[in-house]
């Protein structure tokens, strides 16, 4: 277990954590009150779900097979799968982000043209789209970070994306320390609520551009739609 790869067993918790995380967006979507989706209702949940299984058995075969790999050629293959997944991963946060964007872009237009439905159905969307944004960014960050699980400690700190609190102490303890995927569900969350970095800092540009996008949805969804919702509600 001392080859670069077997670290997809020691930190297998925070690849089915972000497992977790997609199957609870696919539940959101399915319960999205008001026709805010694009096509039928199940359209992008059947997408996500036929995305999600395949990168699930993957996982499962790499987290496997690190603990029988004993040469090059079967590390070598772990390193191919890998790759696999994270552009599988990829693809299905781009998927969840289109789709999500998409399901605010008709709940702001509804809300224009006035057939917004009842307030109490609103708060739920929004509230629906809010959460399901914080998960996405969580799921963006993790992905992206010093190259993503696949390079996950192989990269210098010297060229992360995000500065976590625990990068900054001198304790030997800390030094070889790994954000895992709750750190990045923290960021996510933190971020979408105070709209600006708290503990965790951006370095890098697409960090910054990452943290800019979730804030700016964030704020279009509590300012905006949350804001409608207590008006009609009042």
């Amino acid at each position: 277990m001392r080859h670069e790869h077997a670290i997809i067993h020691h930190r297998a918790i925070d690849f089915w954590s972000a497992r977790a995380a997609v199957l609870v967006v696919i539940c959101l979507q399915l319960l999205v009150i008001n026709d805010l989706s694009f096509g039928p209702r199940w359209l992008a949940p059947a997408i996500e779900a036929a995305l999600l299984a395949p990168l699930s058995i993957a996982t499962a075969w790499t987290q496997m097979a690190t603990q029988k790999a004993v040469d090059h050629e079967h590390w070598y293959a772990i390193g191919r799968f890998r790759v696999f997944i994270r552009r599988a991963a990829l693809v299905m946060t781009g998927v969840i982000s289109i789709m999500n964007c998409g399901s605010l872009v008709l709940l702001v237009q509804k809300l224009l043209e006035g057939h917004a439905g009842a307030g109490t159905t609103l708060l739920v969307d929004a509230l629906n789209i809010w959460v399901t944004n914080v998960i996405v960014f969580a799921l963006w960050f993790w992905n992206t970070d010093r190259g993503g699980p696949p390079t996950c400690g192989l990269v210098k700190r010297a060229h992360a994306d995000f500065l976590f609190p625990q990068m900054t102490l001198p304790d030997r303890e800390t030094r070889d320390w790994l954000p895992g995927f709750v750190d990045y569900f923290f960021l996510a969350f933190t971020n979408a609520t105070a709209f600006s970095p708290t503990d965790t800092l951006p370095l890098t540009q697409r960090a910054k551009l990452l943290m800019m996008a979730e804030a700016m949805i964030s704020l279009l969804t509590i300012a905006l739609v949350a804001a409608r919702a207590v008006n009609i509600l009042a």
